[in-house]
């Protein structure tokens, strides 16, 4: 009995040892025949509870996406890129970007074409990282093995000419193909695209929809609020008492005006909603991607925004032909229900010019964030809704336009929106700017543009600026006080970021701080002098270590990339060695090195008892000697420096998820009780460097 205890408790501390190699995902693989000659192949992953990867797609400035490997073979022929989902979508301030991400269940698929009438194996491999609430795990290549039924041979030797040709075509060849097909083979093809249809509606009812009409919910409410402004710029105001004593007047009683008040308003969210049923029929989810990060569609929207903000501030003004709006006034003057319609038409075309450069915010802000198709429609009925509210409830309720007077203030907030344009505006400037490495718009660049925007703007609310349609500002309003206080607020609160402070609150719209040249705390940290025989400082590390050209850790402090190296040191100095396991794609690492590696005591502890030593189990761009390479578990070889780290984290420690910290003397012993996890806690991560201390000096 005692005998049977004892295994069973080796059972469960064994399994206790083998559960800290995190694997929070099980995948399952599927074939789907979709015809004679095409199949589909259907990775599946299911996550556990709060863990999520990273879309194919995301910001490569954020972390690892997943990427998808196909072994060739003259047996098929891959159709397109492996599809996935509607990832989830939030902006990071660690990264600094916008990061899409996967949780639950989330389905990739993939298309070929089948070249053999015997059944095949499509194989490969394909890589990813996961993370939660406190850790990430390395990517780790996976491989992954599809057997795939042969097509039919009447079908074989037509597919193989097809997969043949397939590079050989001109751009344009689909339409063409589509256009020459045979009644027999459009058949074939609307049955495959009911079955993806089938397969994609199958998908839609296990997708979270409720994360998605929420994220929609909110898309309609900032375009709402977008529309609701619109009332109070120059173009706009104006046109309210106007347009409403138009129906006042026309109407023969007050149930006629309003109900003529109520069409009037439909109009112009029938307007706004055509528009955005256009652009939601041309604009899918790859395109809306591609406008988010390419630097063409970056660079247009920034030249967009720079002109409406040289309009703005009076330099030109932007209208719409002549010729439209002069037709809209002639048939609006006819009469009937038309009247109404083509007021409201007169009533977008003559706002344009103010409406233009709120409306493109909205839409570029919006749809660019989101790979939903529809996003671009509820952007346009929101700010429909928005715009159109304020003309209609005014219609019915006249009495309200008594106490609405025009004036100077419209040209103020005209000038207000110039100034925020021309900021914003820089956002898209810079992101071309990485896209190409162009080098223009570096962080300090950046910001200064902004102090200067910014506090312009502080000065233009205290009156010490003026613009053409100004008035003299003889005394401050309260309201225009506060924005001024607020606005210079601001200015000050970047000043320090051109010396190289972080500014969190901002950091999602800067370049990122790699691009600064000028960074006081790196150059002070570079500059500061020993503080006592064999102390370890930033700056004193031999400049030879191994990949100390390409990696690196956070200003003001200095490690080893090699454990061999960081070891030999540590023996000739006489200190433990601090192994910290990280990424250059994990966000948890970046926030432990944030917030408890700055702690005055912690740095001091690192930097004077410690030997440090980064192992990034995510480099897989350096290439090992041969001499270097190592084979894991699966005996696959290993021949980059990040497969090698995450292996060692691994079969050393038992773990394979990042950050991981471990305190270890120069002969390899663990020198505390446990290892150390994603634990913000700063008081707990010094106690725990100083067990590691204590432990080395009484050993």
């Amino acid at each position: 009995m005692k005998k049977s205890i004892l295994t069973l408790l080796g059972i469960i501390i064994a399994f206790g040892l083998w559960a800290q190699q995190l694997d929070p995902v099980k995948w399952t693989y599927k074939v789907n025949e979709t015809s004679a000659t095409e199949a589909e192949l259907v990775f599946t992953a299911k996550l556990d509870a709060g863990w999520h990867l990273y879309s194919q797609y995301t910001s490569p400035d954020g972390p690892l996406a997943i990427s998808f490997t196909f072994n060739p073979s003259s047996d098929y022929q891959l159709v397109g890129k492996v599809s996935e989902p509607k990832p989830h979508e939030e902006m990071d301030d660690i990264f600094g970007c916008i990061v899409k991400s996967f949780s639950g269940t989330v389905v990739f698929r993939q298309k070929v074409k089948r070249l053999s009438d015997k059944d095949f194996t499509v194989s490969g491999i394909f890589s990813y990282q996961l993370c939660n609430d406190g850790s990430c795990i390395a990517p780790e290549d996976r491989d992954f093995s599809f057997k795939v039924p042969g097509a039919k041979a009447n079908n074989v030797s037509e597919a193989v000419k097809n997969a043949e040709e397939l590079d050989d075509l001109p751009e344009g060849w689909l339409d063409e193909m589509d256009a020459n097909t045979s009644e027999a083979d459009k058949e074939q093809e609307n049955v495959e695209t009911v079955y993806t249809a089938a397969l994609a509606a199958e998908e839609a009812g296990k997708a979270p929809v409720e994360k998605e009409g929420q994220s929609l919910i909110v898309v309609f409410l900032i375009a709402l609020l977008g529309g609701v402004l619109t009332m109070f710029t120059p173009c706009v105001f104006p046109m309210i008492p106007m347009t409403v004593n138009f129906f006042m007047r026309g109407a023969e009683n007050k149930r006629k005006g309003r109900r003529q008040a109520w069409f009037f308003g439909f109009s112009i969210v029938f307007l706004f909603a055509v528009l955005g049923a256009i652009l939601a029929a041309f604009l899918g989810p790859e395109a809306l991607y591609t406008l988010g990060t390419h630097w063409i569609p970056n660079l247009i929207f920034f030249i967009i925004f720079f002109v409406f903000a040289l309009s703005f501030f009076g330099l030109f003004e932007i209208k719409m032909p002549e010729k439209w709006i002069n037709s809209s006034d002639e048939q609006a003057d006819k009469g009937g229900l038309l009247a109404p319609f083509f007021i409201a038409l007169t009533t977008v075309l003559v706002s344009f010019s103010c409406t233009g450069p709120i409306l493109g915010a909205a839409l570029v802000g919006l749809t660019t964030s989101s790979t939903d198709r529809w996003v671009s429609l509820v952007t346009m009925l929101g700010f429909g809704i928005g715009f159109a509210a304020p003309f209609t409830l005014l219609a019915m309720f006249p009495q309200f336009l008594k106490n609405m007077k025009s004036g100077s203030w419209l040209n103020t907030v005209k000038v207000i929106f110039a100034f925020l344009e021309l900021a914003f505006g820089l956002k898209f400037l810079q992101q071309a700017d990485l896209y190409c490495n162009w080098g223009l718009l570096p962080r300090d660049t950046y910001l200064a543009i902004w102090i200067v925007i910014f506090g312009m703007l502080g000065f233009y609310l205290l009156g010490k600026l003026r613009f053409k349609g100004d008035d003299e500002v003889k005394e401050i309003s309260t309201l225009r006080l506060f924005l001024a206080i607020a606005t210079l607020s601001f200015t000050i609160y970047m000043i320090p970021g051109l010396w190289g402070a972080p500014l969190k609150g901002i950091s999602g719209f800067l370049p990122p701080m790699e691009s600064q040249s000028f960074n006081i705390e790196k150059i002070v940290a570079e500059n500061t002098p020993a503080v006592g025989a064999g102390t370890v400082q930033v700056g004193k590390l031999p400049a030879d270590r191994k990949y100390a050209y390409k990696l690196h850790v956070p200003l003001g402090f200095e490690a080893f990339f090699d454990l061999n190296e960081a070891k030999a040191y540590a023996k000739e100095h006489g200190k433990p060695v601090f192994i910290d396991f990280t990424g250059k794609t994990c966000a948890n690492c970046r926030e432990m090195e944030h917030y408890v590696w700055s702690d005055p005591e912690v740095k001091r502890l690192l930097n004077e008892e410690f030997v440090m030593c980064s192992l990034y189990a995510d480099e897989n761009t350096i290439e090992l000697p041969e001499e270097e390479w190592v084979t894991d578990e699966k005996g696959r070889t290993l021949k980059t420096l990040g497969r090698k780290n995450l292996n060692f984290q691994k079969t050393e420690y038992n773990m394979n998820a990042q950050p991981y910290y471990v305190i270890i003397d120069a002969d390899g012993k663990v020198l505390t009780s446990e290892n150390y996890k994603y634990d913000r806690d700063v008081q707990k991560f010094v106690g725990w460097l100083n067990e590691g201390i204590n432990n080395h000096k009484t050993k």
